[in-house]
């Protein structure tokens, strides 16, 4: 018998680990489970994690994820690859989609079985990136599109429908441009050397061409074709192999290499790639491919020399997907029992807050006018004269329903302790509390995945330490508790920042500029973002090898974008350290037991009626 503290997800994920392994010929491989983007890093395999609901979507997602991986570990070969692999961006992204859906076909064909968890993968991902709702081919990713297309074909299995959307957008120009080379797809599928070559030809149709680089089959200038030939034979190539043991692999593509070790970079995770997709704006051409891809967009849009030099690496995830549902309410528990002795504090505030709200919520009537609900009061006039005029009243608008706040909380490590455990706390009774009034609450929250860099630093090392490459670390952006979603579904969420490990460093102004992104889409009228952090960004591996202002600077052109364009009221709360020479809304508290009062206190002079009162407010502690 099972012990009551087992996950019940365990079996499950030692079953699906033992078969990945069989299905990509790998016994050594390590199959772990994350909430990190899944991929294949050397000999360790990442899936997505399952937690211990087991709920079906996890499950199909799971199982699709590792069929897809297995099936590149099984049939891609990196030296090939690399061999192969174009020079400019675009050219490098259809070569890498037209591959792994190369690797996903060989697999339907071997492993019928493969197929329809794959498509499940794909069903999920194209659901979460909205590929359903794309209508023009402008917003699709081509290289997405290009992948699909030969999977399409490789496998002559539908598409889910997302995915389809994007593949028939483009189906017409790449079937256009590409007609000839397609037909001789099946014939290349089983020889990568071949398919690269083939996936090449394909780029050149498309009109990327340009991009490709050096032909890697080209012979040498100075050397005639008697001596190539004898060269070929007994030089290596540029991968470190004989041309012999590269046909040798082409033959039998289920041999990986021992000396892989830059698969890593080889293996993009299906998100980030999807994500690098997406931020390629192509074009629907006219008449003939475009030659050049559009350069892509800034980094940040307060400051285009914001740079940023890796950013696959970064996650906008949902709390609950950083914990499992057990986890979470044990850490609410904890920050309950941690804020006990605060709860009568906060709650009086809080009920100060909604009678204050509320009072505004009474019904307001314009009297004595031409239409609208007939005034009781009139009645015996309208009985007497029925023609009497105004005779009519209608209920006035009450300013503040139709509006939605935003709680960004600073993540940060140094935010540790009493003071995230009180703003967290605060965050959840003012969402509880608004709730009530009508108003739509978000809670988001922003740290980093690592300290001192992560990935993004490890990348940045590998390519040869470029100077002053912009941030340098690896974000993580939180959503615990999204505008739309009751309070009482997401309460646990809040618990997670009680989680070891979470804090670590914070980049303020792109979580900013994010919050404000998130803002914008929706449909409120009136939109408010309440900062809560406890001094100016910091992250180490940034500030070591760009200006010492780096970061800072950055936050200052967010604010002052966010305050000139004047779609969402920002405002800033500063624990222990003095946030007014940043925000010209804001107010500092030495002790964070004052955090609960200083966050109603300022949302209620936002919601007053008196017009003296928020221009009290508005002018109150401006920096100077």
């Amino acid at each position: 018998m099972s012990k009551p503290n087992d996950n019940p997800a365990d079996p499950f994920k030692k079953a699906l680990s033992e078969a990945t392994k069989v299905m990509a010929n790998d016994p050594e491989l390590t199959v772990s489970y994350s909430v990190d983007p899944s991929g294949l890093a050397g000999d360790q395999m990442r899936l997505p994690q399952v937690s211990r609901r087991m709920t079906r979507d996890e499950v199909l997602l799971a199982r699709g994820t590792a069929d897809a991986l297995a099936m590149h570990r099984r049939y891609h070969d990196e030296g090939v690859h690399a061999r192969y692999r174009p020079a400019g961006r675009m050219a490098q992204d259809l070569y890498e989609a037209m591959e792994t859906a190369r690797c996903e076909a060989m697999g339907a064909r071997d492993m019928p079985g493969t197929a329809g968890n794959i498509d499940a993968k794909i069903s999920a991902e194209a659901t979460k990136l909205g590929y359903e709702q794309i209508s023009q081919a402008s917003d699709a990713p081509l290289a997405t599109a290009a992948g699909y297309l030969i999977r399409h074909l490789a496998t002559g299995r539908a598409l889910p429908a997302g995915a389809d959307n994007v593949m028939q957008l483009w189906r017409g120009f790449i079937e256009e441009q590409a007609a000839e080379t397609l037909e001789n797809l099946n014939d290349r599928l089983a020889n990568q050397t071949e398919f690269a070559r083939f996936a090449r030809q394909i780029i050149e149709d498309l009109g990327y061409g340009d991009q490709l680089g050096d032909d890697p089959d080209a012979p040498d200038d100075d050397q005639d074709d008697t001596e190539d030939s004898a060269e070929d034979d007994e030089q290596p190539d540029s991968t470190g192999q004989d041309d012999d043991q590269n046909d040798e692999a082409d033959a039998t593509p289920e041999q990986s290499q021992e000396d892989s070790q830059d698969a890593a970079q080889a293996q993009i995770s299906t998100d980030d790639l999807a994500e690098d997709e997406m931020s390629e704006e192509t074009e629907l051409p006219e008449g003939e491919a475009p030659l050049e891809p559009p350069p892509p967009p800034p980094a940040s849009e307060a400051d285009p020399n914001y740079r940023v030099f890796n950013d696959s690496f970064d996650e906008e995830i949902a709390a609950e997907e950083l914990a499992d549902p057990a986890e979470l309410e044990r850490l609410r528990a904890y920050l309950d029992q941690q804020l006990e002795p605060l709860k009568g504090a906060v709650g009086r505030l809080a009920n100060k807050l909604q009678r204050r709200l509320q009072a505004q919520q009474n019904r307001s009537w314009l009297f004595d006018m031409e239409e609208g609900i007939l005034d009781a009061g009139r009645l015996a006039r309208v009985v007497a004269n029925p023609t009497t005029p105004l005779s009519f009243k209608i209920e006035k608008d009450t300013e503040f329903r139709d509006t939605v706040v935003t709680l960004l909380l600073d993540n940060s490590g140094s935010m540790r302790g009493r003071p995230i455990s009180i703003a967290a706390i605060c965050a959840d009774v003012l969402a509880r509390t608004l709730e009530r009034c009508d108003v739509k609450v978000e809670i988001l929250g922003f740290t980093t995945r690592a300290w001192k860099g992560g990935q993004s630093r490890e990348k940045w090392l590998a390519d040869g330490r470029v100077q002053q490459p912009g941030r340098l670390n690896d974000l993580r952006h939180i959503i615990y508790k999204s505008a739309d979603a009751p309070w009482r579904r997401v309460r646990p969420n809040l618990g997670l920042m009680m989680k070891e490990g979470l804090l670590k460093e914070n980049i303020d102004g792109e979580a900013l500029e994010w919050a404000h992104r998130r803002m914008l889409a929706r449909s409120e009228a009136r939109k408010i973002l309440m900062v809560i952090s406890d001094g100016a960004p910091v992250d180490d591996s940034t500030l070591s090898v760009n200006p010492a202002n780096y970061l800072e600077k950055h936050l200052r052109d967010v604010i002052a974008m966010v305050e000139r364009r004047k779609a969402v009221e920002l405002m800033a709360i500063g624990i222990g350290h003095d946030v007014t020479r940043y925000y010209s809304r804001a107010v500092t508290i030495t002790d964070v037991e004052q955090l609960a009062g200083a966050m109603t206190e300022q949302l209620a002079a936002l919601f007053d009626k008196d017009p003296r009162a928020r221009a009290r407010f508005s002018g109150m502690k401006r920096a100077g």
